[in-house]
């Protein structure tokens, strides 16, 4: 299963497990109990948060797979990175490229694209959440750029 399938299945069932949720909540909260209107409350908040979290994941994945097409079309993706059979990027390949992938990536302090390969390159090698920093940056890079040039 590839990860946009991955991410559509778990959207449906939190999406079910909110509905559950809420009307488990309504129910507590309509027994007039404070002990249970306070547990209906909580039931409701808890479930926004998750809704709130997936939407923050959902705007995520489609904001780096839209620049990952970019880069694509462009020809510009990372060429010195061999794929595994799984798909992931060799580790120890990315480790190897990863002190001239950071070094670009600050010389370039406003280059979307520098950021995004080192995103790349961290999730190449295991660290996910500066892979995740890294793309975010290159999204902010990318909004801003988008911006200035009235697109």
């Amino acid at each position: 299963m590839n990860a946009r399938a991955g991410a559509i299945a778990m959207a449906v069932v939190l999406v079910l497990y909110l509905v559950l949720v809420g009307q488990r909540a309504v129910q507590f909260v309509l027994t007039g109990e404070p002990i249970a209107v306070a547990i209906g409350v909580a039931l409701i908040v808890l479930p926004l948060v998750g809704v709130w979290g997936l939407a923050k994941e959902l705007q995520f994945g489609v904001k780096s797979g839209r620049l990952a097409t970019e880069l694509d079309d462009a020809g510009e993706m990372p060429d010195d990175l061999p794929v595994l059979p799984s798909g992931r990027i060799d580790r120890a390949a990315a480790d190897a490229a990863f002190p001239a992938y950071r070094a670009r990536a600050e010389t370039e302090p406003e280059n979307w694209r520098a950021w995004f390969r080192l995103g790349l390159v961290y999730r190449g090698a295991g660290d996910s959440r500066r892979a995740r920093a890294a793309v975010r940056r290159a999204i902010r890079l990318h909004d801003a750029e988008t911006k200035r040039a009235g697109r």
